[in-house]
């Protein structure tokens, strides 16, 4: 585990008494996870700039129309698999915050 990742122990320090601040811990995770995918499809991006659509392998108009798409599904599928461990450190942020009552 990174440095910055967060950790079970804080997770359950953090964790709420009431059942809508669980629900709350769930929705950050979601955020959290849904800035990691887009930070990582921002990222891949410029892989796929400088590659040609034409024949024979590549796919065309049609292809270089839903090359983002194809970004983006990678980049949630990155997250979904573990991510880079951006998202537990965007957590790890909004829980202090959220302590702080900023």
């Amino acid at each position: 585990m990174s440095p910055l990742a967060v950790s079970p122990d804080l997770l359950r320090e953090s964790a709420p008494a009431r059942p809508g601040q669980t629900q709350n811990l769930e929705a950050m995770r979601r955020t959290a996870e849904a800035f990691e995918a887009s930070f990582l499809s921002q990222m891949m991006k410029p892989m796929f700039e400088g590659l040609s659509t034409e024949a024979p392998f590549g796919g065309g108009a049609g292809e270089a129309a839903w090359r983002g798409f194809l970004v983006d599904a990678m980049a949630q599928q990155t997250v979904k698999s573990g991510g880079v461990g951006l998202a537990d450190s965007v957590l790890a942020q909004m829980i202090k915050m959220q302590e702080q009552g900023a």
